[in-house]
């Protein structure tokens, strides 16, 4: 009897000995070098560069207008410009425009009739970056055309309507008025 409690012990020993050891950890299946982030920046490189050398072509094409090189990244010339007003729109302003969508092709995509007048709380609600960045730089009565990369349009998803992925924009955007908050 004292052999076969002293082999129950020692089971019972071996059990918790064995049963309190952590697992070891499993290698990864996989391992990443990187290289999907770097395809992915030369893709998106290229894409930029390609889109920009359509833009060029368009501005050269266009020599009635001068286009000016904003800091944001995109392009826009003053078909209407205010010399004596001086207030552009601040964070929380309201502003009210039109505006109308075509591509590099020459086919309007969304005309200002389509898109109606349109009001916009200055960076409390959703617009797409260019068109945000170039209402900041309009004073009332100013009507201007902008030239979007698709990066600052619509990007990759596009706007799941008539605007695919990837695709450079030109907006004609007319600001009617500011209601300063």
């Amino acid at each position: 009897m004292n052999k076969s409690i002293t082999n129950i012990y020692v089971l019972v020993l071996l059990f918790f000995i064995t049963a309190c050891q952590s697992p070891e950890a499993r290698a990864p299946i996989s391992r990443s070098s990187g290289s999907y982030i770097k395809e992915m920046a030369q893709r998106n490189k290229a894409l930029t560069q390609k889109e920009q050398k359509l833009i060029m072509q368009y501005i050269k094409a266009d020599s009635l207008h001068d286009y000016q090189d904003s800091k944001n990244g995109f392009w826009y010339t003053y078909d209407i410009k205010s010399e004596l007003d001086t207030v552009t729109p601040k964070f929380g302003d309201r502003v009210f425009y039109t505006y109308s969508v075509r591509s590099f092709n020459g086919d309007t995509i969304y005309s200002a009739e389509a898109l109606q007048p349109q009001n916009y709380l200055m960076d409390k609600e959703t617009l797409f970056s260019g068109l945000r960045q170039g209402l900041k730089l309009m004073k009332t009565g100013e009507k201007v055309t902008f030239l979007f990369l698709s990066q600052k349009a619509y990007g990759f998803y596009g706007d799941k309507n008539k605007i695919g992925s990837n695709i450079p924009l030109i907006c004609n955007v007319s600001l009617d008025s500011i209601q300063q908050q």
